[in-house]
């Protein structure tokens, strides 16, 4: 090839990528109002948006892998745990993580109600753009256990003190019974023995010993809709009880859950939970929709 063919070879191969970008550019914008739902884009969203921005969320938070690294991806927050839940984080984070114990950074942002709902409108928002499974490895929070015992570093107990509390420093002892509902019960999530997150994941996809607990409740409603489930509950909150208390009342498909008719999953929290303590592990698997 000489110098003039190859002079043109460039020219006509440049031509013909600009020609691409152009039209693979014209495409994606054509097809943007439909991947990112414009037309669910509310002014709740739009003042959502605002507060994201003017509480500088994105120096600690990222969106679609955009952000800063230090606190989880929010992209499918609002999928992932729920708005009840997200309601009750937002207005005191405290009482879902001590700064000591968990090297909480999450300040309370000292958010008004309207502004609460904004936000998880926004996020619900967020959730629901089609992001083509980006970021592919979403940073996400889970537990992890103190030195030298088998408990998880979000360690409660409401029915009773803890024999390990005089052993732990002050920012490291339970969460107090006047505590969110839904923060007791994630907190049970990682402590009740044995602990529920040794087995179950919150994240989409990723079953270990036990199912994911993302979506729970939408395959908690079609168990119960199927006309195979023979258990005795109900509503969706008595079956995730029932699953709790009586494991093998409904067997989750899959021969790594079970065996001989009878669940994997421990018999023992009916006994070693109160009735209290179970309705607080309720709440909080209820709002992984």
């Amino acid at each position: 090839m000489n110098k003039r063919q190859t002079r043109s070879f460039a020219i006509i191969a440049t031509g013909v990528a600009a020609l691409v970008f152009l039209g693979m550019t014209i495409d994606s914008h054509r097809q943007f109002p439909t991947l990112t739902n414009a037309d669910k884009i509310t002014p709740a969203v739009t003042r959502g948006k605002d507060v994201w921005h003017a509480n500088n969320c994105i120096n600690c938070h990222t969106l679609f892998g955009e952000g800063a690294y230090y606190a989880p991806d929010l992209t499918k927050i609002s999928q992932l745990r729920g708005a009840p839940y997200l309601k009750a984080f937002l207005k005191a984070p405290e009482r879902f993580y001590d700064e000591q114990r968990h090297r909480r950074l999450m300040p309370n942002p000292n958010l008004q109600d309207q502004e609460i709902d904004d936000l998880i409108a926004f996020f619900d928002w967020v959730a629901n753009v089609d992001n083509q499974g980006w970021p592919p490895r979403p940073i996400l929070v889970t537990g992890s256990s103190i030195p030298g015992t088998n408990l998880t570093i979000a360690q409660q107990n409401v029915s009773g003190p803890d024999p390990t509390t005089e052993q732990t420093p002050p920012g490291a002892r339970p969460v107090t019974a006047s505590a969110d509902p839904i923060a007791l019960g994630e907190a049970l999530f990682r402590s009740a023995v044995p602990a529920c997150n040794a087995c179950h994941s919150i994240a989409p996809g990723v079953n270990l010993a036990g199912p994911t607990q993302a979506g729970l409740v939408a395959r908690a409603q079609q168990t119960l809709d199927s006309p195979a489930y023979q258990g005795k509950a109900e509503t969706v909150e008595a079956f995730i009880r029932e699953s709790i208390v009586s494991p093998s009342a409904w067997l989750h498909p899959g021969e790594m859950y079970s065996a001989g008719g009878v669940s994997f999953m421990p018999t023992s929290y009916g006994e070693s939970l109160t009735d209290e303590q179970v309705e607080q592990l309720v709440q909080y698997l209820a709002t992984f929709k």
